[in-house]
């Protein structure tokens, strides 16, 4: 798990949140609001399939709103189940409050594979 995330606010920009994702080389940021509980994700795919005019929009207009998400201890082969069954490349791990903790991506994933060959 990822436990540094880049999130972005529900009311920035969507411009904000494409230069942050390629400034940081991430290509999902989670939402957040200010107690730091989860409102979504948006992703660079979201971004460019929803065309040009989307750079002033807020990120709550365009952020997926229902997640696949996993508590903290969630097994790894649950996770990486959910991820195949559904094509998702990135979980939000919450805590019981709601609060966003870390991500599990695709990458994680396989790194924790090969650290246990």
């Amino acid at each position: 798990m990822v436990r540094e995330v880049y999130t972005i606010g529900p009311n920035q920009k969507v411009a904000l949140a494409r230069l942050k994702m390629l400034r940081h080389g991430v290509g999902a940021l989670p939402v957040v609001d200010g107690e730091g509980a989860l409102q979504g994700i948006v992703t660079l795919r979201d971004i460019d399939l929803a065309g040009h005019d989307v750079a002033d929009m807020r990120v709550e207009e365009l952020m997926s709103r229902e997640l696949i998400t996993c508590a903290p201890g969630t097994p790894l082969r649950r996770i990486a189940g959910d991820m195949v069954r559904t094509g998702i490349q990135r979980i939000p791990v919450v805590n019981g409050r709601g609060r966003l903790v870390g991500l599990v991506t695709q990458t994680t994933l396989i790194k924790g594979a090969r650290d246990r060959l």
